[in-house]
């Protein structure tokens, strides 16, 4: 049975904007091999268009970006939108039942399944599917913005505190 992971940068102050800060090196690298380990990604709509940045590549992009980008697009993906009429390649589209077909797909499937974006995150968390929480904590101050909870806050348990480069600490929660 696969697990429901949600992680995503989060400020000192609970927001998460990936235009605001980017991974160090370091950080970029455990994402890359995050991404080449993990079963498939389930996105909401709006994190789904941002992410579509990494189906065309771009000549300014290094080593490290193709590697992100490869393994990106080969990752299985589903994505949740009911104002999607199509998603492009390696990308199944989910309209209705959601609780259902994500239910369904950490049935069938093993590994680990990540959940990107925080409103998906809150729905699939209400429903118990979510089976861990990462923060990774950046030492940024937004003072606005998208929270990393987007709903009432799940009680959770602290299983793993971890550095991760020079200046990101990753907590690892579970649901209590």
């Amino acid at each position: 049975m696969a697990r429901l992971v949600f992680g995503m940068n989060q400020s000192l102050d609970g927001y998460v904007d990936h235009t605001a800060f980017e991974p160090a090196p370091a950080l970029f690298r455990h994402f890359i091999e995050q991404t080449e380990a993990q079963t498939g990604c389930v996105y909401g709509r709006t994190m789904y268009e941002v992410m579509r940045y990494w189906d065309d590549d771009h000549p300014d992009w290094d080593g490290e970006e193709h590697a992100y980008a490869a393994a990106w697009r080969n990752l299985p993906k589903w994505v949740v939108s009911r104002s999607l009429g199509s998603v492009g390649p390696n990308a199944t589209l989910i309209t209705d039942e959601v609780e259902r077909a994500i239910s369904d797909l950490k049935a069938t499937r093993d590994g680990e399944i990540e959940v990107a974006g925080p409103h998906l995150a809150n729905s699939l968390s209400e429903f118990g599917l979510v089976d861990e929480f990462r923060i990774y904590l950046h030492p940024v101050v937004l003072g606005q913005g998208k929270p990393f909870f987007a709903g009432p806050r799940p009680p959770l348990h602290l299983m793993s505190s971890e550095q991760m480069g020079e200046d990101v600490i990753r907590l690892s929660y579970v649901p209590r």
